[in-house]
């Protein structure tokens, strides 16, 4: 038997929205920028909050900074798709950019929050995939955070203490995944992307595939 061969079948569908979750620490956004920078397929849902930038991050690549009052103004005109409360900060999920790549057959990632997951599924439940990543230990994710080296000791107290809250929602996603192994974690999150863009319902373009291939008469 000869083996199987590519083909360059490209079959159209809707983009979907993948939403990842976890307590501050857990690894979720490690997991999200290594999605990013692999899979060219997905572009990263960029949130609008009101808290102080962290010195690692670029304003308009990890988020768009706003003040409080541009927040409001942007939540009460119906141009956020989802937005939440964090720690004392306003989150927000831009509308326009997300709509559009999802009508070109693009994926959307989010690096989200249990609030912001549950509006997305509330709102589009057809178009959400849900992951949630656990630390293996409490213990752990305290580590992480010490390690990450970027929030002060009030900070990261307030983190873990508000972290058995976030962990209590793990029940609401699709998929959970415990990160005691970042490469096996992210495996994890590649293979449920790959089956998740085949889902029949995502895949409108399959229509006029398979009434082509039904019409074909092959030659004897």
């Amino acid at each position: 038997m000869k083996p199987a061969t590519s083909t360059s079948i490209s079959i159209a569908r809707r983009g979907l929205m993948l939403a990842i979750s976890s307590p501050s620490g857990a690894g979720k956004s490690t997991i999200a920028r290594t999605l990013l920078e692999t899979d060219k397929q997905i572009g990263l849902s960029v949130s609008v909050t009101t808290r102080q930038r962290r010195p690692s991050e670029i304003a308009g690549i990890h988020y768009h900074f706003v003040s409080l009052r541009e927040f409001e103004r942007l939540r009460d005109s119906d141009s956020l798709l989802e937005w939440a409360e964090v720690h004392g900060n306003f989150y927000g999920t831009p509308r326009e950019p997300v709509e559009t790549a999802m009508a070109e057959g693009r994926d959307m990632l989010f690096d989200i929050d249990w609030q912001g997951a549950q509006q997305l599924q509330e709102k589009m439940p057809a178009d959400v995939v849900s992951i949630f990543v656990l630390p293996p230990t409490m213990t752990e994710l305290q580590s992480r955070l010490h390690r990450r080296a970027e929030d002060s000791e009030e900070v990261i107290a307030t983190r873990l203490a508000n972290s058995r809250a976030e962990i209590a929602h793990w029940r609401e996603y699709d998929y959970v995944i415990i990160n005691d192994d970042l490469d096996a974690a992210f495996d994890a999150v590649q293979s449920i992307v790959k089956a998740e863009r085949l889902r029949r319902d995502r895949r409108h373009g399959m229509f006029d595939f398979v009434r082509g291939l039904l019409e074909e008469t092959p030659k004897l």
